[in-house]
């Protein structure tokens, strides 16, 4: 491994989850991984080799039979994987939010019914709140939960975008409730919605139709939610109260937007390597293009906003590990990642020339996967919103 974007200061067992990560990363994953994305196949063996090194597991706490780590070893873990697939790490994205949330808000009860399986992946979490008429505004959420005569409640609506859609078997639901207040993000409730994996109806009144086809990002399900009627018990809300929906969600996007930000940092790590390797074999005009003083530059830049990007993405997971609010490095880290990640895979996409072009090359994948980092979590204009909108508070006149 080369010397870009190593972190400084991590302890022994840091070390030691990143070293076998990335021995896991060169062995399992990069070998397979354009067949398998060509493929669109979902990569089960890697999923099960995940579950052996205690991925799934990485920051629940030990009395729940997980690691117990930081948000930093996470991010630093998630950065490893998408270096090697950036679907692989979208497989325990949605996962680790949902175990946060549970961590973060979950009644004791909850606590004990979901982290233990969680933390070996017998019980796999996906993160529901986007629907067909529903990207950024979160308040126009239309999936409602509407109590019934004895206490329990029937949620019928449209969800989107579900990463995990099929495997999870836990998924954490954000609906509109008639209880909690006037203002309508005191009157959103998340409830915890059990159902089979697979297709089809998953559960009474929960159904997964097929895969979304798309651009990239392929390999990992991505999947509607449909649910009519589906009978719950005011115990599968998180935390136990209504009305708390909203800032819960809000909550596990915080944590999901320095995840992403990590997933474009392994991006960026590898559209590098790319790049840089290639520069170094391919020959025009008598010597290899590394030595052409245009590639030799655009190497250096690319070098620079990948550390760039990662310090950033280091600096927003520590700070969430003390405890500190954070949303707005959590956005910085975010957009920038995102948008460098793109630029530095480009870059690597032009260093190719025309074998870029081809499928055989591993550049092409990178160049369909990384644009799902400029939406992934709220796009740049979003960032830029929650940014300018706390500096304005910061900075007040």
């Amino acid at each position: 491994m080369g010397r870009l974007a190593q972190t400084e200061g991590l302890t022994d067992i840091q070390q030691d989850i990143l070293s076998a990560v990335h021995q896991f990363v060169e062995d399992k994953i990069i070998p397979v991984a354009n067949d398998l994305e060509h493929k669109d196949e979902y990569p089960q063996e890697i999923v099960d080799g995940l579950k052996e090194l205690g991925v799934f597991g990485l920051t629940i706490p030990e009395e729940f039979g997980g690691l117990g780590e930081s948000l930093l070893t996470y991010a630093l873990v998630v950065e490893e994987i998408a270096r090697g697939w950036m679907s692989v790490s979208g497989v325990i994205n949605t996962h680790f939010i949902v175990a946060y949330l549970l961590m973060q808000h979950g009644t004791d009860e909850q606590k004990q019914k979901y982290l233990p399986g969680m933390a070996t992946g017998d019980i796999r979490g996906a993160f529901s709140m986007s629907e067909p008429g529903l990207g950024s505004d979160v308040s126009a959420v239309s999936t409602k939960a509407t109590k019934k005569d004895d206490g329990s409640y029937s949620i019928t609506g449209q969800k989107m975008w579900l990463t995990n859609g099929a495997t999870s078997t836990l998924v954490a639901l954000l609906t509109k409730t008639d209880e909690g207040a006037d203002s309508v993000y005191k009157n959103m409730t998340t409830f915890l919605v059990e159902k089979e994996a697979g297709f089809g109806e998953t559960a009474q009144g929960v159904t997964v139709p097929g895969k979304i086809d798309k651009m990239g990002y392929k390999g990992v399900e991505t999947t509607e939610l449909i649910l009519e009627g589906h009978e719950i018990s005011a115990d599968q809300i998180l935390g136990g109260t209504p009305g708390k929906g909203f800032f819960q969600m809000m909550d596990g996007v915080e944590v999901g937007r320095v995840n992403v930000a990590a997933r474009a940092c392994g991006l960026a790590i590898r559209g590098f390597e790319l790049g840089i390797a290639y520069a170094q074999q391919r020959k025009t005009f008598g010597k290899v293009i590394a030595d052409h003083q245009a590639v030799l530059f655009r190497l250096a830049e690319m070098a620079t906003k990948v550390e760039t990007i990662h310090a950033m993405m280091v600096r927003a997971a520590r700070l969430k590990d003390t405890g500190k609010r954070m949303d707005v490095e959590a956005g910085m880290a975010k957009m920038l990642a995102s948008e460098y990640a793109n630029e530095v895979v480009e870059d690597s996409f032009r260093i190719h020339g025309g074998y870029g072009y081809s499928k055989e090359y591993e550049i092409e994948r990178l160049m369909r996967e990384v644009k799902f980092m400029l939406i992934g979590e709220g796009t740049s204009d979003i960032q830029k919103m929650i940014i300018g909108r706390s500096l304005l508070k910061d900075y007040k006149a």
